[in-house]
């Protein structure tokens, strides 16, 4: 059994997967994961018959993407995987009714790099589509972090990171005209830093 999910599922994020399991995007015909590394998130999506493209400034990843989707999806163009900046992602408005940003989010330089990444991704999901977010941020570790300024902190596990909180996140959700999918999630590894789990539909 287990090598069976790990042919449909790959490495994939646990959280991601929780909302496969629950049936959230099965409805999902267009994905696109940014800022998407190996391609760990899209090994089942890549099995489903579905319009997959990927995203990353890595070139290395992407050549090893487009060979992985070589082998699970030979319908789909190497096009598809493309090298590019999650700020900017050169694709329609509207376009995707899915898209996954999972640990990408905290490597923002500073607010207004945050800022243009989140409203990158908004800009090309579909009306009704959903997006997935996992990122670093300070909930339950507001006093082991330290502020470096402008959105980003040193944390105990020796990296810095762009860190979001409750507020940020309920802010960002009320003004991009979104709603949550589920109420927020967030994991404590051993108050060493604490990841988010932020999942939208847009109206």
């Amino acid at each position: 059994m287990r090598d069976d999910l790990k042919a449909t599922f790959g490495n994939i994020d646990i959280y991601l997967f929780d909302q496969l399991s629950k049936g959230r995007f099965d409805a999902c015909k267009t994905v696109l994961d940014a800022g998407c590394g190996n391609g760990r998130n899209l090994i089942y999506f890549l099995q489903q018959h579905v319009n997959v493209f990927g995203l990353d400034q890595d070139l290395a990843v992407i050549q090893e993407v487009r060979q992985m989707a070589q082998l699970l999806a030979p319908h789909l163009p190497p096009g598809n995987f493309q090298v590019g900046l999650v700020e900017d992602l050169p694709f329609p408005e509207s376009y995707f009714d899915l898209v996954i940003c999972s640990a990408v989010l905290h490597f923002a330089r500073d607010q207004q790099h945050f800022d243009q990444m989140i409203r990158s991704v908004w800009r090309v999901l579909k009306p009704g589509g959903s997006l997935f977010v996992r990122l670093a941020s300070s909930i339950g570790l507001e006093h082991l972090v330290q502020d470096l300024g402008n959105g980003r902190y040193h944390l105990p596990d020796g990296s810095n990171r762009f860190l979001v909180n409750e507020e940020l996140l309920l802010r960002y959700t009320a003004a991009l005209n979104g709603e949550l999918c589920e109420y927020l999630k967030t994991t404590n590894v051993q108050n060493l830093r604490c990841m988010t789990t932020w999942c939208l539909r847009k109206i």
